[in-house]
C-alpha cells in the first residue's frame, strides 16, 4: 500500500509539471527539468525542440548557454586558486589587471566576487553601433578607459558582470592558462561533465547544442547571440541537466572544493535590494534556506535553485527569450517541499 501511494503522488507530480510545462511542447523552443532529491533524479525530462531549422529534440543532455548561472563556476575556479595559495580574496584587483584606472585601487577580488566593487557595466560602454563580438579581454579595455565608479568599492551592493569578466582574466593571469582551458582541466573534467564547455570560437564545438530563439510575432526567430555573448566569465558556459547533477553533488563534499572554500561560497556577503536575493555569495544568490541563480541571455532562460538540507535542486534550462522560468521552478520545488 506504501509503494503504491507513492507512486501515485510521484505520477501526480509528473502530470503536474507536464501541465505546467505544456507551452513548451511540440515544435518551439523547449527546456529541460531537472529535480534531484537526495542525489536521486526524481524528475528529469525535457520538452519541445533545442533547434528548430533542424527538428532537433530537446534531450537531458541538451547543452544550453547558461548565461549567468556560469557566475558559480567562475567564482569556484578563484576559490580553487584561493586553495593553491596562488591569491587571495583580499588581492587588489590591480595586482593581476594593472591597467585598470585609480578608481579601482581600492577593489578586490573578494568586492569582484560579491558585487561590491562599484565598476561601471561595460555593457553600458558599448557603442550603439557595435556589431561584433566583445570577448572578456575587450570588457578590461572598455573599463581602462572609465576612471570612476558607481560607489565607493564595498560601500554598496550592484550586480556587475563587468566584475565576473574582470575574474575570469585574474584567472587567466594566475593560472597562466586560458579561462576555458581552466574550467575544464580544474572543473568539468575531474567532476565527469563531459559535455560542458566555455564556449570559444576557436575552441571545440558544443555537443548537443541548443540554440536561443525569440517570439516574434507568430513565429520563432533564432536569436542565439548577441554582441556579448563571447564574454565567459559572467555567462559563457554551456551546459546540460545532466552535468549540472554532478555539479550539483560537487556541493555536499569535497570532491571539488574544500568545506571552508564552500561554505565562503554560500555565505551571505552582502545585502541586496533584489527580490528573493536576501544577500549575495560568491556566484550564489542567498534567500534563507535556499542556493539559487539565474541566466538570462539573448535566447536563454534558465534558473538553478539549490534547498541544501533537504537534499533538493531544481534546474530549468529553456531556449528562449521569455518565459523567465524562476516562478515555474519554485512552483516545481514546492511539489517536494522546497521554501526558502
Amino acid at each position: 500500500m506504501a509503494m503504491m501511494s507513492t507512486g501515485a503522488h510521484a505520477a501526480t507530480r509528473e502530470e503536474t509539471i507536464d501541465a505546467w510545462m505544456r507551452d513548451y511542447t511540440g515544435q518551439v523552443p523547449g527546456a529541460s527539468v531537472l529535480v534531484l532529491e537526495g542525489g536521486d533524479a526524481v524528475f528529469q525530462r525535457s520538452y519541445g525542440l533545442a533547434d528548430l531549422e533542424a527538428g532537433v529534440a530537446s534531450s537531458p543532455t541538451t547543452n544550453y548557454r547558461l548565461a549567468s548561472v556560469s557566475k558559480q563556476f567562475t567564482a569556484a575556479s578563484v576559490l580553487l586558486l584561493v586553495e593553491d595559495g596562488v591569491l587571495t580574496l583580499d588581492d587588489p584587483v590591480r595586482r593581476w589587471l594593472p591597467t585598470l584606472p585609480v578608481a579601482a585601487e581600492a577593489i578586490t577580488l573578494r568586492h569582484l566576487l560579491s558585487h561590491t566593487s562599484g565598476l561601471i557595466d561595460y555593457e553600458d560602454l558599448l557603442p550603439p553601433d557595435q556589431a561584433h563580438q566583445i570577448h572578456d579581454a575587450d570588457v578590461l579595455r572598455l573599463i581602462e578607459r572609465e576612471d570612476r565608479l558607481y560607489f565607493p568599492a564595498g560601500s554598496d551592493y550592484r550586480y556587475s558582470n563587468s566584475g565576473y569578466a574582470l575574474l575570469a582574466l585574474v584567472v587567466e593571469r594566475a593560472s597562466s592558462q586560458r579561462f576555458a582551458t581552466f574550467l575544464q582541466a580544474r572543473i568539468f573534467s575531474p567532476l565527469g561533465m563531459t559535455a560542458t564547455l566555455a564556449r570559444e570560437d576557436e575552441g571545440p564545438p558544443v555537443t548537443d547544442r541548443a540554440f536561443g530563439y525569440t517570439r516574434v510575432g507568430d513565429r520563432w526567430e533564432r536569436t542565439d547571440q548577441s554582441t556579448t555573448s563571447a564574454v565567459l566569465g559572467d555567462g559563457g558556459i554551456y551546459s546540460s541537466i545532466t552535468d549540472l547533477a554532478k555539479w550539483d553533488a560537487a556541493w555536499y563534499d569535497d570532491r571539488l572544493l574544500s568545506a571552508p572554500s564552500r561554505a565562503l561560497a554560500v555565505q551571505a556577503s552582502t545585502a541586496t535590494p533584489e527580490p528573493d536575493v536576501a544577500h549575495y555569495g560568491f556566484g550564489w544568490r542567498l534567500q534563507g534556506r535556499m542556493q539559487w541563480h539565474s541566466g538570462e541571455s539573448i535566447g536563454f532562460r534558465n534558473v538553478l535553485l539549490r534547498f541544501p538540507a533537504q537534499r533538493l535542486t531544481v534546474i530549468v534550462l529553456s531556449n528562449r527569450d521569455a518565459p523567465e522560468p524562476y516562478r515555474l521552478a519554485r512552483q516545481i520545488a514546492a511539489l517536494w517541499n522546497g521554501t526558502p
